[in-house]
């Protein structure tokens, strides 16, 4: 208990000081808080907002889900056909990794063109954006499995499929929880931005209203709100490999 105390509190420190420092430099320096809102306004602001703010968490947080839920079983089940067919490995991999070298936000105008302004294309940018950490911390979890381990399961007989579920993929979990604690956080983000390129409700729809009418605090609000999603998501996320891992543990002491 006391270990964990001394994480929390030295970060939760920084960030009162910073939020203090802040406070009393925008009043001291006056200001506007058009330019530069102080954070007792974004919190008031956040407090007066949040009826009318809350559909737009909403529909962020459900095309976050959908399109990372993809982007998850994409990813994993890649790393696996990749995994399994060496060969196939060596023709895709190069192709995956150049892939990565362009911006997925910078296609977002041509998924806009060729599949609508729908919620589509935004699913399909945020699959994209959760897919490669995903898929590599998956390959490099199969690869990481103890030879010995394998070697013995051969000699006793074992097919592939078996050593597949029962050593390989168990031996995965954690570099497959690194992935989409990863691809959670830049699911959020890559949602909310996608939501700049038209959407009818969203954080980033709320964020492009306030920025174009000068309610900076509101802004700020929005970015508050999303860094507490990405948390959020990257804290569940967490507590399900602490669970799978845990699980994973005790299959292997048996």
């Amino acid at each position: 208990m006391k270990m964990k105390f001394s994480k929390i509190w030295r970060p939760a420190l920084a960030l009162l000081l910073f939020l203090f420092l802040w406070e009393g430099l925008t009043r001291f320096l006056e200001i506007e808080p058009w330019v530069l809102p102080a954070p007792s306004l974004i919190m008031k602001e956040m407090i007066e907002v949040f009826p009318s703010f809350t559909p737009h968490i909403i529909s962020t947080v459900k095309l976050v889900l959908i399109g990372f839920t993809f982007g998850i079983l994409a990813g994993i089940t890649t790393a696996t056909i990749l995994h399994v067919f060496p060969k196939v490995r060596e023709t895709i991999m190069p192709f995956l990794v150049i892939s990565q070298n362009v911006p997925i936000i910078v296609l977002a105008p041509l998924f806009m063109i060729w599949f609508g302004m729908g919620d589509f294309p935004k699913v399909l940018i945020i699959a994209m954006t959760a897919f490669f950490p995903i898929a590599i911390a998956t390959l490099d979890g199969f690869g990481q499995t103890d030879r010995e381990l394998m070697h013995y399961m051969k000699m006793m007989g074992a097919t592939r499929k078996q050593i597949f579920f029962k050593l390989q993929l168990p031996h995965a979990i954690p570099s497959i929880f690194s992935g989409i604690k990863i691809a959670a956080t830049y699911s959020v983000m890559t949602g909310v931005v996608a939501e700049w390129l038209g959407a009818q409700q969203g954080i980033g729809v709320f964020m492009t209203l306030s920025a174009s009418s000068y309610r900076t605090p509101r802004v700020f609000v929005a970015i508050v709100v999303t860094i507490i999603l990405s948390l959020a998501f990257f804290g569940l996320f967490l507590a399900l490999e602490k669970l799978f891992t845990r699980w994973n543990r005790e299959g292997v002491e048996k």
